[in-house]
C-alpha cells in the first residue's frame, strides 16, 4: 500500500514551486500526492498542469498592522483550520509537507490535532510570519541558510537547501541562443525578476552593457520597452516558463532579485550572480538577508537597491563577469545543492 503525503504552501511562486519541484521524487518513491491550498490562489493555477488531488480552503493573512479585514480574517482561519481538518481525516496522509504562506498554518495546525506529522520548510534568512505559528507544532523543520539554524530550534531543524526543478539543471545553450539570435563569441548576461528599478537602470545602462555582452532580459509582465524591440543583442521576454533552463544554461553572469527560490536556482546551477535585493522599505528584509548571506558565503555579488545607478550597474557587471570562476568554485562547495534528496529522506524516516 503506498504511503500518502499533503503539500501545502501558497501565495506566493516562493511558496509553490518547491512543493512542484518535489514531486517527481516523491511520485518515484511511491508516494501518492495530495495538495490542500486556497480556494483560487496561484496555487490552484500552477498545481492544475500536475494533475494532483487539489483542495481549497479558506485562508486568511495575519497581519502586524492595523486593517479592516483584521476583524474578519481570524473567522476565514477558523473556517480553513475546520475544512482542512475534515480534509486530512478523509485522506489519512502519512505527512504534511508545508512550504509556507499563510494558508498552510490551519493545515499545519490541523495536522498535529490529528497526530499527522508535519515537515515544515523555511527559504528565507528568517521565518516569516506562517511558518513562525508552525514551527512550534513541526516535526521537522528544513531551512536554506546556515544562519537560520541559530533561530530555530536545534532538535528539529535541519539545513537541507531549497528544492529545485530537475529540469533546470538540463538546459540546451544553442536552442536558447537561437531562440534569442544570439551567436557564441560573445558572453551573455541575464537579467531576471520583473523589477520596474532594475529594467530601468538595465536599460539606461544599455548602450555600455551591449559592448560587451548580449542580453537576455526577463522584465515581467506588460514591462517590454517597444523602442528598444529591434536593438541587436539585446532580447526581452515579459515571462519564460519551458524555455527557462536554456536562458539559464546560456547565461554566463545573471542579475537577479534576491528571493530565496531565485537565487537557489542560481545557486544549484552555478551561476555567478549580482543580486539587487527588494528594498527594506518595500519589504520586511528578507531579501536583504539572503542577499548577505550569499554574499558572505562567496556565492554572489550585491547592490543595494537605493544605491543602484546606471554607472554602479555597468561597473558591478563587469567585475562580476571577471572574477566569475571565484564565484563559481564557491558555488560548487556548497552544502545547501541537494535539497531534494535530503528532504525526501527526512520524509522516509518520519513515515517509516
Amino acid at each position: 500500500m503506498s504511503k500518502k503525503i499533503v503539500l501545502t504552501g501558497g501565495g506566493t511562486a516562493g511558496h509553490i514551486t518547491p512543493n512542484i519541484a518535489l514531486l517527481p521524487e516523491l511520485e518515484k518513491a511511491g508516494y501518492e500526492v495530495f495538495y490542500i491550498g486556497s480556494y483560487d490562489g496561484m496555487e490552484k493555477r500552477l498545481m492544475a498542469d500536475y494533475h494532483i488531488p487539489y483542495y481549497g480552503i479558506a485562508t486568511g493573512k495575519f497581519r502586524r498592522y492595523f486593517d479592516l479585514k483584521n476583524f474578519s480574517d481570524p473567522f476565514r482561519v477558523l473556517k480553513g483550520f475546520s475544512e482542512a481538518r475534515k480534509i486530512l481525516k478523509e485522506l489519512q496522509p502519512d505527512v504534511v509537507f508545508s512550504k509556507g504562506g499563510f494558508v498552510t498554518v490551519p493545515v499545519v495546525i490541523a495536522a498535529k490535532r490529528l497526530k499527522i506529522p508535519a515537515l515544515i520548510h523555511e527559504s528565507d534568512m528568517t521565518p516569516g510570519l506562517a511558518n513562525k505559528l508552525c514551527i512550534p507544532v513541526a516535526r521537522k523543520v528544513c531551512c536554506n541558510f546556515p544562519e537560520t539554524l541559530k533561530s530555530l530550534p536545534a532538535e528539529k531543524s535541519i539545513l537541507t537547501g531549497s528544492p529545485i526543478r530537475e529540469e533546470l539543471l538540463h538546459g540546451n545553450k544553442e536552442a536558447a541562443r537561437k531562440l534569442c539570435g544570439f551567436h557564441s563569441d560573445k558572453p551573455v548576461l541575464m537579467i531576471i525578476g520583473g523589477s520596474a528599478v532594475i529594467n530601468q537602470s538595465v536599460r539606461e545602462a544599455l548602450p555600455k552593457l551591449l559592448d560587451d555582452f548580449q542580453i537576455v532580459h526577463i522584465c515581467g509582465k506588460d514591462k517590454i520597452d517597444n523602442l528598444l524591440l529591434k536593438t541587436p543583442g539585446y532580447k526581452q521576454f515579459e515571462y519564460v516558463k519551458d524555455d527557462l533552463k536554456d536562458i539559464f544554461a546560456m547565461a554566463d553572469i545573471v542579475v537577479s532579485r534576491a528571493g530565496a527560490n531565485a537565487i537557489c536556482e542560481l545557486l544549484a546551477l552555478k551561476k555567478p550572480n549580482l543580486l539587487i535585493p527588494l528594498s527594506a522599505g518595500a519589504s520586511r528584509g528578507d531579501q536583504i538577508l539572503n542577499a548577505r548571506s550569499f554574499e558572505a558565503q562567496g556565492f554572489s555579488m550585491v547592490i543595494d537597491e537605493d544605491y543602484l545607478s546606471p554607472g554602479l550597474l555597468i561597473e558591478k557587471v563587469h567585475a562580476l563577469y571577471c572574477s566569475r570562476q571565484t564565484y563559481i568554485d564557491a558555488m560548487g562547495k556548497s552544502r545547501q545543492t541537494n535539497a531534494i534528496p535530503s528532504i525526501l529522506e527526512i520524509i522516509n524516516e518520519i513515515t517509516g
